[in-house]
């Protein structure tokens, strides 16, 4: 079989296995995961590779980039509290407690070494989280924190891990040396991903040819991403600005037309990125395996467990103790939110602990280590490989498969911020758009008038499809669509509605300009 008819083969499977996992209520990454373990196994797959530093840029730009457009900065900023302890103080203690754990397995390993495996391991991946917790509708104070978490984990981790491996080609490590060096990538990847979007915005807003910009939507990406790292940047911080920077602009001046068909494309990508990544660690994982002398080969699984067994226990711990921290805090202060919202409790931390799958930026990184580094060998690279699918592939069966039903007996609920937000913003729409013909008594603005508040006064189901024909029923309505966008526009930048609520009227609003022929 040719490696051109061995990855069709994989990925329809991998459609197969994503239709099971979904039909069966758990996170399609763990089936894949599950497949990548088993292709490990497998006799006559051919040995499809991947260059180490193309790794990061090929699975964990766009994925970023994807997550990114979809955060809410006024949500992010509500909870910056939790996500500072989950984004620098979590992957920071789990870094750290990884780097001691294999060590006392292995004391030649040197620290750097360690620490890229503790960076390597400790980000979890809101995509497998999300994949569950969106069939059961928990508390979106929930989905918020692990969005958030899984979108700024990366830069945090990837930022060690890169300190560390750099740490290694210098065969030395300094924290004076380091310092400057780690606040000027912070400070100019910041820099860099708001001038990106400023740029890639003008240039994406000149095209009107879909193929075209989507193409040059995935360019841009990849471009942002590279030349991050050619000028010593964090690819991971510069993507996480560039993509939350041109999210605030690029609904108000890219047309309906152009917007549908670039989010399904870029939601198929990201579940293709998904598979290739367990594709090319299990085939990875193999050669290693089967090179390895049989008692080494036990001792690194007995390794990979312990890693495992820490990010688990690390995680639960420390959420568990920051729980404790901030119940205190609420009986000593009191409780007052920015906005109404439930109080902490127990289930919540429970499910957020729980919720530390790991997934692609994990495999990504550990595929994108180098294969040699210094002159020799990287340091223990194939039990650094070895133990990152291994976390991966436990935590998504462990915790994957048993976030589900923990939900479930918890049964956490909360008054659906995002549904009121919604309702108060059609309100709002709908006044703007009729407004824009307030007074015209025509048989065309009354067919308008109708359609609008058919559509912006639902309260569920499907966006309808208006077909109605004529030049001045098409002025109308797009005249009147602009306004009601308007509206949505003004309330997220006053931060009267977060980017839920925006971009579900935003899609709505898009198909309902579709169905006019705008």
């Amino acid at each position: 079989m040719s490696e051109f008819e061995a990855l069709i083969s994989l990925l329809l499977a991998a459609v197969v296995l994503a239709a099971i996992a979904r039909r069966v209520g758990v996170p399609y990454p763990a089936f894949l995961a599950l497949g990548g373990a088993l292709l490990a196994f497998l006799p006559g797959v051919p040995a499809l590779t991947i260059e180490p530093h193309l790794a990061l840029a090929l699975f964990v730009a766009p994925v970023l980039l994807d997550a990114a457009y979809d955060a809410s900065p006024r949500d992010l900023k509500d909870n910056w509290v939790p996500l500072v302890n989950l984004v620098v103080v979590s992957v920071g203690l789990t870094t750290v407690a990884v780097a001691w754990v294999v060590r006392a397995f292995v004391p030649a390993m040197p620290w750097a070494a360690a620490i890229a495996l503790g960076a390597i391991v400790s980000p979890p991946d809101a995509t497998a989280a999300m994949a569950v917790l969106r069939h059961v509708r928990p508390p979106h104070r929930i989905l918020t924190i692990l969005e958030g978490e899984s979108l700024l984990n990366d830069a945090s981790a990837l930022l060690i891990y890169r300190l560390a491996v750099g740490a290694i080609a210098a065969n030395a490590f300094s924290l004076t040396a380091v310092a400057p060096a780690f606040l000027l990538a912070v400070v100019g990847s910041v820099v860099a991903g708001l001038a990106a979007s400023w740029v890639v915005l003008r240039l994406l807003m000149a095209v009107r040819d879909v193929p075209t910009a989507i193409i040059l939507q995935f360019i841009t990406t990849f471009g942002v991403w590279i030349l991050a790292e050619h000028i010593r940047l964090s690819g991971v911080l510069t993507m996480v600005c560039y993509a939350v920077a041109i999210a605030r602009r690029a609904p108000e001046v890219t047309p309906a037309r152009m917007r549908i068909p670039s989010y399904a494309v870029w939601e198929t990508v990201v579940f293709v990125l998904n598979v290739l990544a367990f594709v090319f660690i299990g085939l990875q994982i193999r050669p290693i395996l089967i090179g390895l002398d049989p008692a080494l080969r036990l001792r690194y699984l007995y390794i990979s467990a312990a890693v495992l067994l820490t990010v688990i226990v690390v995680r639960v711990a420390w959420v568990m103790i920051y729980y404790v921290i901030v119940r205190w805090k609420i009986r000593r202060f009191g409780f007052h939110p920015r906005r109404p919202r439930p109080r902490p409790s127990f289930a919540g931390a429970l499910v957020v602990s729980w919720s530390g799958m790991r997934g692609i930026v994990s495999l990504a990184a550990a595929l994108a280590l180098p294969l040699y580094i210094s002159g020799g060998e990287f340091p223990f690279r194939d039990l650094i490989v070895l133990t990152a699918f291994s976390v991966v592939l436990g935590t998504l069966v462990i915790q994957g498969l048993t976030l589900g039903p923990l939900l479930r007996w918890l049964d956490l609920h909360d008054d659906d911020p995002v549904g009121r937000e919604i309702d108060a913003a059609r309100d709002r729409a709908l006044q703007a758009a009729l407004g824009t013909f307030d007074g015209d008594m025509s048989e065309t603005a009354r067919v308008v008038r109708h359609e609008l508040t058919a559509h912006l006064r639902r309260t569920s189901g499907e966006p309808g499809d208006p077909t109605q024909a004529g030049v001045e029923h098409d002025k109308l309505h797009r005249r009147a669509l602009a306004a009601a966008r308007q509206v949505i526009f003004d309330m997220r930048a006053k931060d009267e509605i977060g980017d839920d609520a925006f971009h579900q009227l935003e899609e709505e609003l898009d198909w309902m300009e579709m169905g006019s022929g705008g």
